[in-house]
């Protein structure tokens, strides 16, 4: 089975990253290196990020 290319871009994944708190952690291990649950905030974030620009985009 074939993976997927990400949606996120590199440096857009290493703004989260430094924004969450554990970018050091990337650096050091890659980003095999987080948590599930950091992975899960990133997305979030990314998410929220997204909802807040179409609602900007709105007005």
């Amino acid at each position: 089975m074939s993976r997927r290319r990400g949606i996120m871009s590199d440096h857009f994944k290493e703004e989260l990253a430094k924004e969450l708190g554990f970018y050091d952690t990337v650096q050091r291990d890659g980003w095999g290196g987080i948590t599930a649950r950091d992975a899960g905030n990133m997305v979030k974030r990314a998410v929220q990020m997204a909802e807040e620009s179409v609602q900007k985009d709105k007005v």
